[in-house]
């Protein structure tokens, strides 16, 4: 009797598989009261990055933004900002890293993350360390901005948004070294680390497993997903058969 497969392992819902949530600090996205204050004040509101921390899975910082009202909220940090800096938060701020305003308001050409998907979800789109969108063009019915994957968007004006950089871009630069380190990291990302090929298995321990190196056991055509039959599941042919 063989060894139940990764595949299946995932898919059960271990510990081994669970992302350690209780090692986030907060909820990173922009407090519901945070609309409510920049639609009821015309002046920009004035901000202090209390505290620059870090998270464990997250690449990017996380800045502890502090109002002058004694509100705070978590957010990911802008590259040039740094502890005791002063940010804007509002309709019409100026165009500085670490700022946060409605997409509607800004000139074309400005970089900008933690973009909201819909208005008041709290920040969806360009969430990694050393990202940035663009925004494309300003129309009547909405803001374009354009992702780095390239994709061209239509977003409400309204939306939210920081200016600048996310911090953190370079930290994928720095080689691992020794494998310690990506252990460590799959444990704080909750992915399997190190992985084994199925067809380097013995049969037993996986339908790709068994036969000569390094062919063998049953061939692979797609992927499947956890908890599911592993190999080829698809037919090998369609139609009708000739003669």
């Amino acid at each position: 009797m063989g060894k139940r497969l990764r595949q299946q392992r995932a898919g059960r819902g271990s510990s081994t598989f669970i992302a350690p949530t209780w090692r986030r600090i907060a909820p990173i996205k922009y407090p519901s009261w945070l609309h409510e204050l920049i639609e009821n004040s015309e002046q920009p509101i004035k901000g202090i990055v209390k505290e620059i921390d870090s998270e464990s899975g997250r690449e990017a910082p996380l800045a502890l933004i502090s109002l002058g009202d004694g509100k705070e909220f978590y957010t990911i940090a802008a590259e040039g900002i740094f502890e005791k800096s002063e940010c804007f938060i509002g309709k019409n701020v100026p165009i500085k890293a670490g700022n946060i305003t409605q997409i509607g308001s800004l000139p074309e050409g400005t970089l900008i993350f933690n973009i909201e998907r819909r208005y008041a979800d709290g920040g969806k789109f360009v969430r990694a360390a050393g990202s940035y969108a663009t925004v494309f063009s300003q129309t009547i019915d909405g803001t374009i901005v354009s992702l780095p994957s390239g994709k061209l968007i239509k977003l409400d004006k309204r939306c939210l948004a920081t200016i600048g950089v996310i911090a953190g871009g370079g930290k994928i630069e720095k080689p691992l070294l020794k494998a310690g380190k990506k252990y460590h990291i799959s444990k704080a990302k909750s992915f399997k680390w190190p992985t084994v090929r199925g067809k380097a298995m013995y049969a037993a321990s996986h339908p790709h497993g068994g036969g000569a190196h390094p062919k063998g056991g049953r061939p692979v055509k797609k992927t499947s997903p956890p908890g599911k039959k592993v190999g080829y599941y698809g037919p090998r042919r369609t139609g009708r058969r000739k003669g």
